[in-house]
C-alpha cells in the first residue's frame, strides 16, 4: 500500500499537485451532485411516508428536546448530535410529518456538499453516477428523512475523505482543511465511535507515509474529532463515571464487543428489517441480497481501473475507510441493522462508479454497446428490488408505529394522560407517543425502582405495559388489564 500511494504521488509532488487533481472543478460540475440530491429529497418524500410516525431511537432522539413529552433515557452508546439536529422543528412543534420534510431536505443538502467534496478528483459523471448509487439504495431512502445519526456519519465520512485528497493534493487549499475538519466533527458529532473507525486510514497514511505527511491537515483531523466528541466525553464523566465505563457500558449494552462475524446477520436484513435482535430466520432470496456481494467486486475493479490510471490514492483511501468503518459492524457486534453499514455504503460508491463507466466506456468499440445494455438491465434490477425493499419495510414500519399511536390514544381513555408514567414493554415509544415519562426497572435502560414507581401511582396516572405471554411486574398484577394492539395495559387505580 505504501510504495502504491508513494509512486502515485511521486510525479505529482514534482510539479506542485497530485494526479487526481488534475482533472480540475469546473462551474457545470455542480449539476450532477445538485441534480442526485434534488431527486434524492423528492424520492424521500414520495417513498418514505412524511407521516410514518416515529421510531423507538427516533423518540429517544427527539424527546431530549421536544418541548410536548419528557426526556426518554439516554443510554451510554448514544450521541446528541441527533438531538441538536431536530431541535430547530422538534423544540416548538410536535409534527411527525414537518419533522420528516426538514429532515428530507437537510439529507438532500447534506448529500449535494458530500458529492460536492470529490470535485477534481473524479469526473462529474462518475461523482454523480456514485451519488445515484447511494441515494437509491433502499436504507439510504428509509433512513434519509428519520431522526437517526447513520446517515450523517456515512454524509460526513464521503465528505471528509474527498476533502482529505483535496488537501493532501493541494496544500494550500484552505476550503479542503475545514471541510476535512468540519466533515470528521460531524461524524464525531452523532456518533464519536463510528467516527474513529473511519478515520483511522486518514491518520494511518499522514503517520507512517513520509510524502503524505501535512501537520495542518493531521490538526484538522484532531480537531475536528475532538470539538465533535467533546460533549459525548464530558457527559461520560458528568454521568457515567468516566469515559472507560461509558464505553463498558456501551459495550454491554450492544452485546459486549468482542469478535463475533455479523455478516449473516446483515445478510438477514437486507430483506426490509430495521433491527435484527437476536438475529435469527432465513436470509432474504438471491435477487434480493446479490447487490451485496456485487458493490465490493466491483469496488475492486474500480481499484484495478485506478490503478492502471496511475490515480490509486483516490480510489484505495476511501476503500481502506469502508473496509475499517465496516470492520465493527460485521465482526465484532452480535446483532444487526441495515443503517450500521451506511458509510460502508457511501465509501464504496464512487471507486463502484468509476468501474462501471470504465467497464461500458473502455470496451473494445464493437462491444460497448452490450457492455451498456449488460450495466443497464443491471441496474434495472437492482433499482426495482431497492424500491420493492423499501415499499415493504415503510409500509411495515407505519403500521407498528401506528399501533403505538393506538395504544397512546387507548391510554389517553383510559386516564393516563399527562402528567403520567409508563414502565415495561415498549413503554419508551409509545411514553412519546401518549405524552408520558418512561420508566424501567430492570434492563439497559434500567432508571426507576419498584418502589418510586408504587409512590408515584399514588399521584400521578402510571401503566405498566405487557405482551399477553408476558408477565405484569408484581406491583402491577392487581392492576385493571385491558388489551389494545397486542399488548396488556395494567392501568394504576389512580388513573381512574
Amino acid at each position: 500500500m505504501a510504495k502504491t500511494l508513494n509512486d502515485t504521488l511521486a510525479p505529482a509532488e514534482r510539479h506542485g499537485a497530485t494526479r487526481t487533481a488534475r482533472i480540475g472543478p469546473r462551474t457545470g460540475d455542480l449539476a450532477w451532485p445538485a441534480a442526485v440530491a434534488a431527486a434524492f429529497t423528492l424520492a424521500q418524500l414520495a417513498l418514505v411516508r412524511p407521516g410514518m410516525g416515529l421510531g423507538w431511537d427516533e423518540t429517544v432522539y427527539v424527546s431530549q428536546v421536544s418541548g410536548h413529552t419528557p426526556a426518554a433515557f439516554f443510554s451510554a452508546p448514544r450521541a446528541r448530535g441527533v438531538s441538536l439536529l431536530v431541535a430547530p422543528i422538534a423544540s416548538w412543534s410536535s409534527s411527525t410529518g414537518l419533522l420528516r420534510v426538514y429532515l428530507a431536505l437537510l439529507s438532500g443538502l447534506g448529500l449535494f456538499l458530500a458529492l460536492r467534496a470529490w470535485r477534481g478528483l473524479f469526473p462529474a459523471r462518475v461523482i454523480g453516477a456514485g451519488g445515484a448509487l447511494f441515494a437509491t439504495l433502499w436504507v439510504t431512502l428509509f433512513y434519509g428523512p428519520q431522526a437517526m445519526p447513520n446517515y450523517w456519519v456515512a454524509i460526513g465520512a464521503l465528505a471528509g475523505v474527498g476533502y482529505f485528497l483535496r488537501a493532501q493534493a493541494d496544500p494550500d487549499d484552505r476550503a479542503a482543511l475545514w471541510g476535512v475538519g468540519a466533515s470528521t466533527a460531524l461524524m464525531a458529532w452523532m456518533r464519536p465511535t463510528d467516527a474513529v473507525w473511519v478515520t483511522l486510514p486518514l491518520f494511518a497514511v499522514l503517520v507512517c507515509l513520509p510524502r503524505w505527511r501535512r501537520p495542518w491537515l493531521l490538526a484538522a483531523l484532531l480537531v475536528g474529532l475532538v470539538s465533535g466528541a467533546a460533549q459525548w466525553v464530558v457527559e461520560a464523566y458528568v454521568g457515567f463515571g468516566g469515559l472507560s465505563e461509558r464505553l463498558d457500558d456501551a459495550s454491554g449494552i450492544q452485546g459486549g464487543l468482542g469478535w463475533n462475524i455479523a455478516v449473516l446477520d446483515q445478510l438477514r436484513t437486507l430483506g426490509g428489517r430495521s433491527l435484527c435482535r437476536p438475529c435469527a430466520g432465513s436470509i432474504p432470496a438471491t435477487p434480493i441480497i446479490v447487490w451485496w456481494f456485487v458493490l465490493p467486486l466491483l469496488a475492486a475493479v474500480g481499484l484495478v481501473v485506478a490503478v492502471r490510471a496511475r490515480r490509486t490514492a483516490g480510489t484505495l483511501l476511501p476503500l481502506a475507510c469502508a473496509t475499517t468503518a465496516g470492520i465493527p459492524y460485521l465482526f465484532m457486534i452480535g446483532y444487526a441493522a441495515p443503517r450500521f453499514l451506511l458509510p460502508f455504503y457511501a465509501l464504496l460508491v464512487i471507486p463502484v462508479a468509476d468501474a462501471l463507466i470504465h467497464l461500458v466506456t473502455a470496451s473494445i468499440r464493437k462491444r460497448r454497446p452490450v457492455a451498456a445494455v449488460l450495466v443497464a438491465l443491471g441496474l434495472a434490477g437492482h433499482l426495482t428490488v431497492q424500491f420493492t425493499v423499501l415499499a415493504h419495510a415503510v409500509g411495515r414500519t407505519t403500521a407498528s408505529h401506528r399501533d403505538w399511536a393506538r395504544t397512546a390514544a387507548e391510554l389517553h381513555r383510559l386516564g393516563v394522560k399527562p402528567p403520567c408514567l409508563l414502565t415495561g414493554h415498549l413503554a419508551i415509544p409509545i411514553a412519546f407517543y401518549a405524552g408520558c415519562r418512561s420508566v424501567q426497572t430492570q434492563g439497559h435502560n434500567a432508571n426507576i425502582t419498584a418502589a418510586d414507581i408504587v409512590g408515584a401511582a399514588e399521584r400521578l396516572p402510571v401503566a405498566a405495559l405487557t405482551t399477553p405471554k408476558g408477565q405484569a411486574p408484581e406491583f402491577a398484577r392487581t392492576w385493571e388489564q385491558h388489551r389494545v394492539a397486542g399488548l396488556l395495559l395494567h392501568i394504576a387505580p389512580a388513573a381512574r
